[in-house]
């Protein structure tokens, strides 16, 4: 008698080409013949991971400092930002239902070996980009909860992967419920520093509403004019690797593809459950602007890093009301802030983590191991933040903040280069009937408004560019270190215009063909 042949030995990192997040995806029942409410409880989750990237720790100082400098005037971009985001994160949705594929995958199939790991190389560094203000907002709050000196925290940050190894073993659907229970942490906590603050709401609605001065590039508030305020905003809150985690995340549920109403069915109840997070995101942000404005008295936070925001809930005379004032004696504003943070940054640790996997399986073909691949990162990630501290670790209390602050922002300037290149396929692949259907494709409004939002931020990121690179020399660069600043962005800005073209080359020559979903081939892991 003829053995089988055992099984290969399944190797570290291995071949994978199969449905994105295979382990999960499709794994959730959704009974059919539910009430409205009941049908979107089980949908609902998804956009909890989506909204997480729009409330991490990159977003806090930009929406505070902003109020800070410009009290309620950029209240309306982030609202322009949350719907922009909103539409976007439809876009990606749609695609990952209806295709079967994430947009790492959908790209792939559609764009040239070479041009998918440049895509994947571009956006892993985007990823590790927002991982540097994880590792600062989590080693922050450690040291301000738990006094552990800067440099130790930086490094227990590292063992978030073993969270990560625990909620691998306690199902999807779980982990969809500790980040939502995580973002109401959050909102909670910010709903009540702002209550007792007593807010001009008069004002806040005013602000929603953009004027002439909103992107004005002449007005200076402590070095700082509404177009690199709201430039900031912006930069911090439409991120690249939402748009590819939504697209896989929002495959999780079974879905009949063979049925074009359980199809429509699952695209309508997933746009309704990341539309209401995303609104909940837009609130955070909003709360984060208006403690800019109202919680501190105007001016008074001279440190806008999250050292000097937490040493400012506590101090009585940077505070703007009497009942303020009163409960910050207590301690009790600060720690909660300092818990928000730490919050945010864990909530961000798990989301981090899945793109990471999506863009690699997506562009590249590989796989590893979840917990692999976040030690990896994470360990990558670090070390610009222990540069920075040891750098610094001479200097004054408030030079080392600054320091961490503006590596944090300046990490956030490769969002810009890889933003992009996930708008830009994803809108040309959402228009095409082909890939779409008729029934599925975007409407006329939906493509107006996809187009002008998708070169919109492109442009206005171009356009920050040379200040973003400029700030990397400093509060106070010299004019030949501006004259350099200029040239790099004018270089790096040619550099993303041709691999556009590339890209738009690629996608457009194969927008009549139907590419394969996925390969199969031996050493497709079983």
């Amino acid at each position: 008698m003829v053995k089988d042949k055992a099984p290969k030995k399944q190797h570290l990192i291995h071949y994978a080409n199969g449905p994105s997040l295979e382990e999960i995806n499709g794994t959730i029942e959704v009974p059919k013949g539910r009430g409205f409410w009941k049908t979107l409880f089980m949908y609902s989750g998804p956009g909890a991971l989506v909204a997480v990237g729009y409330m991490d720790p990159g977003n806090w100082s930009t929406s505070i400092t902003g109020g800070q400098n410009f009290e309620y005037l950029l209240m309306s971009v982030i609202l322009m930002s949350s719907l922009i985001a909103m539409l976007l994160q439809y876009m990606a949705a749609k695609l990952g239902i209806v295709s079967q594929m994430d947009l790492a995958q959908a790209i792939r199939a559609r764009t040239s070996k070479t041009l998918g790991y440049v895509l994947w190389i571009l956006t892993e560094l985007a990823i590790m980009a927002t991982d540097i203000a994880e590792v600062i907002g989590a080693a922050i709050a450690l040291y301000l909860l738990f006094h552990i000196p800067l440099v130790y925290a930086v490094f227990i940050t590292v063992f978030d992967v073993l969270l990560l190894l625990l909620l691998t073993k306690v199902g999807f659907r779980k982990i969809e419920a500790i980040v939502v229970c995580l973002i109401l942490v959050i909102l909670f906590i910010f709903v009540y520093e702002v209550a007792l603050s007593n807010p001009d709401f008069g004002a806040i609605f005013k602000g929603l509403i953009p004027t002439g001065q909103t992107f004005s590039g002449t007005d200076h508030v402590n070095g700082s004019t509404p177009l690199t305020g709201a430039l900031g905003i912006i930069g911090a809150t439409v991120m690249p690797h939402n748009l590819y985690l939504h697209s896989a995340v929002s495959q999780t549920r079974k879905v009949d593809h063979s049925d074009q109403e359980d199809v429509a069915r699952t695209v309508r109840f997933t746009t309704w459950d990341s539309n209401i997070q995303l609104s909940f995101a837009f609130v955070v942000n909003s709360l984060l602007l208006i403690m800019g404005v109202a919680v501190f008295k105007t001016g008074a936070v001279k440190d806008p890093s999250f050292f000097g925001l937490f040493q400012a809930l506590s101090n009585s005379s940077m505070l703007s009301n009497g009942l303020l004032i009163a409960v910050a004696k207590s301690g009790i504003l600060s720690v909660l802030f300092a818990v928000a943070l730490l919050a945010s940054g864990q909530n961000s640790t798990i989301t981090g983590t899945l793109t990471g996997q999506v863009i690699m399986e997506g562009f590249i073909h590989m796989k590893m191991p979840l917990w692999l691949r976040r030690l990896v990162t994470r360990l990558i990630s670090v070390i610009p933040v222990l540069i920075c501290v040891a750098m610094t670790s001479g200097q004054t209390a408030i030079q080392q903040h600054e320091a961490l602050n503006t590596l944090m922002n300046n990490s956030q300037v490769f969002l810009a280069f890889a933003l992009p290149f996930s708008m830009l396929p994803l809108l040309m692949m959402t228009d095409n009937p082909k890939e779409m259907g008729d029934r599925f494709k975007n409407t006329m409004w939906v493509k107006i408004l996809g187009w002008i939002s998708v070169l919109g931020l492109t442009f206005l990121n171009m356009k920050g560019l040379p200040d973003n690179i400029a700030s990397f020399f400093g509060n106070n660069p010299s004019a030949s270190e501006l004259s350099l600043a200029h040239t790099i962005a004018y270089v790096i800005i040619a550099g993303i215009i041709l691999l556009l073209i590339w890209t738009i080359y690629d996608m457009w020559s194969s927008r009549n063909k139907m590419p394969k979903r996925f390969e199969t081939t031996e050493e497709h892991y079983r």
